[in-house]
C-alpha cells in the first residue's frame, strides 16, 4: 500500500508542470491531467467495486488479493510506458492505465481492510488499521517531498519524457518491493488460517442477496457520505496541492512539496496513536465530528488566510493532517459492527465505490476550475469547504444513530 499511495500522488506536488502545455515535451495542461488523475475511479464507480468485493467475499483474499494486486502493478505500468512514449495519445493511454491501477489499488485497499478485520477482530483493529494508514500515507509523503526532487523547477524549460516519467520510473520499484511483501503476506495468512482450519467466508454461507441488504442499511449510507465528502476535500486537494499552495503563499515548488508532505507525515504520527486511543476510549463518533471540524477549518484557512504567508498554509497543513488521521481511525473500524462479517468485503468496497464516485467528479471539477480563466485557488477551496460543511453534518447525524442504537456499540472500546 506504500507503493500504490506513492504511485497515486507522485504529480501531486509537481503539478504545476501541467499548467500550461508547452510546459513539457508531453503536451498535457491542468485539463489531461485532471483527466488523468479522475481515471483512478472510473472502473471503480461503473461497478468493478462492487463486483471485485463479492468476489472478495467469494474467493478469498489470497486468491482475488493476488488479482487485484496484480492489476494494480499492470496499470502503474501502463501509465509509466504513457509517459515514457510521448505519443500524441499519451494522456489516453495513461488515463486507462490510471483506470487499472485505481481499480487495482482500491481493491488491495479493500483486502488489506478485509484482512485486518479477520486478523484482530477480538483485538486491537482500530490500531492496527491505524498503523496500515500510517504506513500507506508514508507513501503519499514520500512522493510530495520527492518528486520536485527528481523533477527540479526549471525557469523557462521544457521538461523531457524522461524527466517528466522520474516519478513514475521509481514508483515501480516500489511496485516491485510491494510484489515481493504480498508474497510474504499470502504465505503468513495461509499458515494461520488453513482451509483445514478457521477461515474466512466461503462461496457456502455467501449468498448475493445478503450484499444487497447493504444498501438498506442506514449507517451505511451515514458512513459512505461522510466517507465520499470527507476524502474528496482532502484527496483532490492533494492533487492539485502544487497548484494551490505556490500561489496561495508565494512559494516555490519544493516548499510546496514540504508543506503539503506535513498533512501526510501528519497521519504516519497520528493514526495509530489515534487508532490506539478508539480501542482504548471508544467514542468513534464523536472523534469523527471533532475531526471533520479541523478539516473545515483547515479549507476556510487556505480560502480566506492572508496570501503570501506561508505560516498559515503550514498550519492549515497541521489541521488536515489530523482530521485526515482521526476520521478514519474512527470511521474504518465502525464497518465491521454495522454489517455480518460473511459480507464485510462487499460493504468495505461498496463504501470505496462511494468514495470514487465523488474523487472522480471532484478531481475533474477542480482540474476544470483550474484550467478556466476565472479559476482561482481560493475558488477550489470554496468548493472544498462546502464538502466539509456537509461531511460534518453527516458526522453528526452518523453520532446520532449511535445513541440511537446502542446495540451496535459504535462508541465502544474495542476489546
Amino acid at each position: 500500500m506504500f507503493a500504490s499511495y506513492y504511485f497515486d500522488d507522485m504529480f501531486s506536488s509537481i503539478s504545476y508542470l501541467f499548467q500550461d502545455a508547452g510546459t513539457t515535451e508531453l503536451g498535457w495542461d491542468q485539463g489531461a491531467y485532471g483527466r488523468y488523475a479522475s481515471g483512478y475511479s472510473v472502473l471503480c464507480i461503473f461497478g468493478g467495486l462492487a463486483l471485485f468485493g463479492i468476489l472478495l467475499d467469494k474467493w478469498g483474499v489470497r486468491v482475488a488479493g493476488t488479482l487485484y494486486v496484480g492489476m494494480m502493478v499492470a496499470g502503474a505500468g501502463l501509465v509509466t510506458w504513457a509517459l515514457l512514449s510521448g505519443q500524441a495519445k499519451s494522456a489516453t493511454l495513461a488515463y486507462a492505465g490510471c483506470m487499472v491501477f485505481g481499480l487495482g489499488s482500491e481493491m488491495a485497499g479493500t483486502v488489506v481492510n478485509r484482512s485486518i478485520g479477520r486478523w484482530f477482530k477480538d483485538g486491537a483493529m482500530a490500531l492496527a488499521m491505524g498503523l496500515h494508514l500510517a504506513i500507506a500515507r508514508l507513501g503519499t509523503a514520500f512522493a510530495l517531498v520527492v518528486s520536485p526532487k527528481l523533477v527540479v523547477q526549471q525557469a523557462n524549460h521544457v521538461y523531457s519524457l524522461a524527466e517528466t516519467a522520474r516519478p513514475a520510473l521509481l514508483g515501480m520499484g516500489l511496485m516491485a518491493a510491494g510484489l515481493i511483501l504480498w508474497a510474504v503476506f499470502v504465505a503468513l495468512d495461509a499458515r494461520r488460517f488453513p482451509r483445514s482450519g478457521p477461515r474466512e467466508n466461503t462461496a457456502d454461507d455467501f449468498r448475493l442477496k445478503d450484499a444487497f441488504k447493504v444498501l438498506g442499511n442506514k449507517n451505511f449510507w451515514l458512513l459512505g457520505l461522510l466517507c465520499v465528502l470527507f476524502y474528496s476535500a482532502i484527496i483532490t486537494f492533494k492533487k492539485f496541492a502544487g497548484a494551490i499552495l505556490i500561489p496561495r503563499f508565494g512559494i516555490p515548488a519544493d516548499t510546496a512539496g514540504t508543506m503539503a508532505s506535513i498533512l501526510s507525515f501528519s497521519t504516519v504520527l497520528f493514526a495509530p496513536l489515534f487508532g490506539r486511543m478508539v480501542d482504548k476510549v471508544g467514542k468513534g463518533t464523536r472523534w469523527m465530528i471533532f475531526g471533520s471540524v479541523l478539516t473545515l477549518a483547515a479549507h476556510l484557512l487556505l480560502a480566506f488566510a492572508p496570501a503570501g504567508v506561508p505560516f498559515w498554509g503550514y498550519l492549515s497543513m497541521v489541521f488536515l493532517g489530523i482530521g485526515y488521521s482521526l476520521v478514519p481511525a474512527a470511521l474504518w473500524p465502525s464497518v465491521p459492527k454495522i454489517v455480518p462479517d460473511k459480507i464485510l468485503g462487499t460493504t468495505f468496497a461498496l463504501l470505496y465505490w462511494v468514495q470514487n464516485l465523488g474523487l472522480f467528479t471532484f478531481k475533474r471539477v477542480a482540474g476544470h476550475i483550474l484550467n478556466s480563466e476565472s479559476g482561482t485557488p481560493v475558488t477550489v477551496e470554496l468548493m472544498f469547504t462546502g464538502l466539509c460543511i456537509i461531511a460534518l453534518l453527516a458526522a453528526i447525524l452518523f453520532a446520532r444513530s449511535s445513541r440511537r442504537h446502542p446495540a451496535l456499540h459504535l462508541d465502544d472500546p474495542n476489546r
